[in-house]
């Protein structure tokens, strides 16, 4: 079985690509898709932020002073958190915030987001729309022509020198190897573009 991609393109009579239904026809699971997404930016964060307590700050084995009679509050250490200079309360550590998710609920996520995607007419195959040469204008007036103005990610099979210097300052278009996309990345876009080359690499890969 197989759905169809709309085809953006110059020529009005350019026919729908038939692609596999395994990957671009599945049913929207919101919760296996939220976890995806979550577990992606959690596994993102560093958790490399760390703070000093009272026993890891130098210094202070000496009592400041005695117990009794001298008019002050007793004290035990000058690197008690009441002090300047003194340990942090409730010290950060650093922690490893990763979470797992196997390959087969991570390749489910991903069919079901460009499914969705699908649905929601966001995602459109392009052959003509990527430039030969790096010209920024080019791809811009490409852009408007398709009514593609504002966060586009365009998935190719391969970046090359050329389309990354094309797009490089189009401050709403994101290139990514169909590859290595993300599931945030096709979370966020408004539109997703892909070459009828990273079509393929998206079925090897999720099929």
């Amino acid at each position: 079985m197989s759905v169809e991609i709309p085809v953006i393109s110059e020529k009005d009579s350019a026919q729908p690509v038939s692609v596999s239904e395994i990957v671009f026809g599945q049913t929207f699971n919101e919760p296996l898709v939220h976890q995806l997404v979550t577990t992606y930016l959690t596994n993102g964060r560093a958790g490399t932020k760390a703070q000093k307590n009272r026993s890891a700050v130098s210094g202070g084995g000496k009592k400041p002073w005695r117990q009794k009679g001298t008019g002050r509050a007793r004290a035990g250490t000058i690197r008690s958190p009441l002090w300047r200079g003194g340990g942090v309360v409730f010290a950060a550590s650093p922690r490893d915030y990763r979470q797992k998710l196997n390959k087969k609920m991570y390749r489910a996520g991903m069919r079901c987001i460009l499914s969705e995607l699908l649905r929601q007419n966001r995602l459109a195959v392009s052959a003509d729309l990527l430039p030969n040469e790096p010209k920024t204008k080019a791809v811009v007036s490409k852009l408007k022509e398709y009514g593609l103005d504002r966060q586009v990610l365009i998935l190719v099979d391969k970046k090359t020198a050329v389309l990354e210097s094309a797009v490089r300052n189009v401050p709403y278009v994101q290139l990514k190897e169909a590859g290595r996309v993300d599931p945030v990345s096709l979370v966020a876009a408004e539109r997703v573009v892909v070459s009828l080359a990273a079509a393929k690499v998206l079925e090897e890969r999720l099929g």
